[in-house]
C-alpha cells in the first residue's frame, strides 16, 4: 500500500476513535463542552471530504434556487468555516457562531472577511432585532440541542429567511420541529450511500 494512503488511513482511524470519545453523551444534550474537546483535532468532521463537499455544494444549490443572492447570512454551528467557504459565494456578508472557541480561531483564519463568535444563536453580537439577516441556517446543528424549537424560533426572530438540514437518521427527532414552521419547503440531499433532509422557509 503506497505511504500516503497509509498515513491517510490512519488519520481516518485517528480521528474516527477521538470522535467517539469526545461525543460521548453529546446529541440532545448541549453539552457544549465536549463539542468544543471535539475540535482539539483539526477538522473533526472530516469537512474537507468529498462527502461533505458534496453537501455543500448541494446546499448552495437549495439557496440559489429558493432565495438567489443574499446579503446578510448568519450561520449557526459553523466550525471552522468549511460550509462557510460556500456560503460565501452566494452572500455578501458572512456571520457565523459555533459554541467552540477553537472552531472559531480556525474559521477567522480561514475567513477573515468574515464576522465569527464563539456563542450560540441567543448570544450572537450583532443585534437581536427581529429580520436582522436575510438568511439563518443551521445545517448538522439540531441534534445536539436539547431544545431544537427555541433555536428555530430564534432562527426565525433574527431572519428573514431560512434553513436547516440534518442527516437522515435525525427525522424521527428533528422531523416535527420541521414540519412545525410554516410554509417550509423540503427536498433531500444525496450522496452515495448518505441523505440529508434540507428545509427553508421564508418569514418576510
Amino acid at each position: 500500500m503506497p505511504l500516503n494512503r497509509t498515513i491517510a488511513l490512519l488519520r481516518k482511524a485517528r480521528r474516527r476513535l477521538w470522535m467517539k470519545y469526545a461525543l460521548r453523551g453529546v446529541g440532545g444534550s448541549d453539552n457544549f463542552e465536549r463539542l468544543d474537546l471535539a475540535y482539539t483535532v483539526e477538522d473533526p468532521w472530516n469537512m474537507a471530504s468529498d462527502l461533505e463537499r458534496a453537501r455543500f455544494e448541494a446546499t448552495n444549490r437549495v439557496i440559489e434556487r429558493a432565495f438567489g443572492n443574499v446579503g446578510s447570512l448568519l450561520e449557526l454551528g459553523c466550525g471552522e468555516g468549511h460550509q462557510t467557504e460556500y456560503f460565501a459565494k452566494l452572500s455578501d456578508r458572512q456571520y457565523g457562531v459555533d459554541v467552540s472557541a477553537q472552531a472559531i480561531d480556525r474559521a477567522r483564519k480561514r475567513l477573515p472577511q468574515a464576522e465569527f463568535a464563539a456563542t450560540d444563536v441567543f448570544g450572537q453580537p450583532w443585534g437581536d432585532q427581529a429580520k436582522r439577516f436575510d438568511l439563518v441556517t443551521a445545517c448538522e446543528v439540531l441534534y445536539y440541542l436539547s431544545e431544537p424549537a427555541k433555536t428555530i424560533a430564534q432562527m426565525r426572530h433574527l431572519g428573514r429567511n431560512g434553513l436547516i438540514t440534518f442527516f437522515a437518521p435525525a427525522c424521527g427527532r428533528i422531523g416535527p420541529h420541521l414540519d412545525a414552521i410554516p410554509g417550509v419547503r423540503r427536498d433531500w440531499i444525496y450522496h452515495g450511500g448518505t441523505a440529508w433532509l434540507v428545509g427553508w422557509w421564508r418569514d418576510e
